[in-house]
């Protein structure tokens, strides 16, 4: 139905801010004539999907007449762990017909809802080599009553639902629309940064190929920050905003002890080989006195004159040491959020490198989302990971006549409408 549509809202209900992209066809081309954001109501919406549908509707219709989108046809994504799940299989190559009793047979024994009443659908992929004995297709499916919620939002925000889609392939549509030159023939890794969750897909030419969601959010960087300064939420939110991560060490580990003396140490190794028969030999009477222990051991430090004890030297004395080596002091805020940085590096990590042990390589990483504002993170990325990383804009190429958009806004918060743009998108693919 969206696809006959020459115009559309592309709507992304996020746990944190609701966003709203109106893209109208001129020309064949896509323009966005309106964009809006406004704070999603407290409790209204988890990482498990929407709860509150009349508080959602009510801040949808706020945000659609602050932004002046008139269009009144809707395409939402859903979202949540318990609200929706996308997956991408192979299957051997069939006909229509024969594909639609398969997927439906898949979807069966996927199902992970409690609910019994699930809505699904599913695509094949474009082929590469459309000679190959599998093909790529990408299913999701859904809980009625997760539908029907979505269903509710828009109605009370007084608009027509044209579609119902999911993020990993609104994304793709973004992607194939703003990069589809720069990126032809390339694996990207979007890595879309919610306030909650974070959704790591896989594409190549616009192709879905690995969806993954991670419980790690932009909350838990303001969640550190609050417990490590003890502050409110707000300010914890706006020291966030003003962190400049600083580039991920790679030097190595100084090795302390006596000069020119570590280098001799070897430790002692149980399973080595004995000593070559040509080793000198040990003379006997230099141990007997520490494992005969009927005689007392001799003291290193007594006076040879048997006077007064000797004074205790220590190994280093007469030999100049240089200054002790004090790590650098890492300002305490980004002390705070380091620990939630590498655990969020190590989940994007894994998602590479499962995919290139599947014999796939990736090319570049794209940051979208809120989360992708933190200052100084794709640096930290292309380091840690050795990929190039960027700060992904849904924009890019695409003409904006939005005439109730603030100065500024679009610079500061476009990498938040990657999924609301891909969803207005939608009338320009199948």
């Amino acid at each position: 139905m969206a696809k006959k549509l020459n115009s559309v809202l592309g709507i992304d209900i996020g746990s944190r801010c609701i966003k709203v992209a109106e893209i109208r066809s001129q020309g064949k081309a896509p323009v966005v004539t309106a964009l809006g954001m406004i704070d999603t109501p407290e409790g209204a919406v988890d990482h498990t999907g929407v709860y509150n549908s009349d508080a959602v509707g009510t801040a949808l219709k706020q945000v659609l007449s602050q932004s002046g989108a008139s269009v009144a046809q809707a395409v939402v994504s859903i979202a949540g762990q318990a609200s929706v799940l996308v997956r991408t299989i192979q299957v051997p190559r069939m006909n229509p017909q024969e594909l639609k009793d398969h997927m439906q047979w898949e979807i069966n024994r996927n199902i992970p809802f409690a609910e019994s009443t699930v809505v699904s659908d599913f695509r094949p992929l474009s082929d590469e080599d459309p000679n190959s004995a599998e093909m790529d297709v990408v299913m999701a499916m859904a809980p009625q009553s997760a539908v029907d919620t979505i269903i509710a939002c828009v109605k009370k925000a007084g608009r027509q639902m044209a579609s119902i889609d999911v993020e990993p392939l609104g994304l793709a549509r973004s992607l194939s629309t703003s990069y589809e030159e720069e990126l032809r023939g390339q694996t990207v890794c979007m890595v879309d940064i919610g306030h909650k969750t974070t959704a790591i897909n896989i594409y190549r030419d616009g192709k879905l190929l690995m969806p993954r969601q991670v419980p790690i959010g932009g909350e838990m960087f303001t969640k550190a920050l609050q417990d490590a300064l003890m502050c409110t939420v707000e300010d914890a939110e706006h020291i966030k905003q003003g962190l400049d991560l600083p580039e991920p060490s790679d030097a190595p580990v100084p090795t302390f002890g006596v000069p020119g003396q570590t280098d001799q140490f070897t430790a002692f190794n149980p399973f080595a080989d004995a000593a070559p028969a040509d080793a000198p030999a040990v003379d006997p009477s230099a141990t007997q006195s520490i494992y005969d222990y009927g005689t007392p051991a001799p003291n290193p430090f007594a006076d040879p004159s048997g006077d007064a004890p000797a004074v205790a030297q220590s190994p280093t004395d007469g030999i100049d040491l240089p200054a002790p080596i004090s790590a650098p002091q890492l300002d305490p805020k980004l002390a705070a959020v380091m620990p939630v940085l590498e655990e969020f590096v190590s989940e994007v990590r894994r998602s590479v490198d499962y995919y290139q042990s599947r014999g796939g390589s990736i090319n570049r990483i794209e940051l979208c989302g809120g989360g992708a504002k933190l200052k100084g993170l794709a640096r930290y990325l292309t380091k840690s990971l050795g990929v190039n990383t960027e700060s992904y804009d849904p924009l890019k190429g695409i003409s904006l006549n939005a005439k109730k958009v603030a100065p500024g806004f679009v610079e500061d918060h476009k990498e938040e409408f990657a999924v609301a743009v891909g969803n207005g998108l939608s009338i320009f693919f199948d």
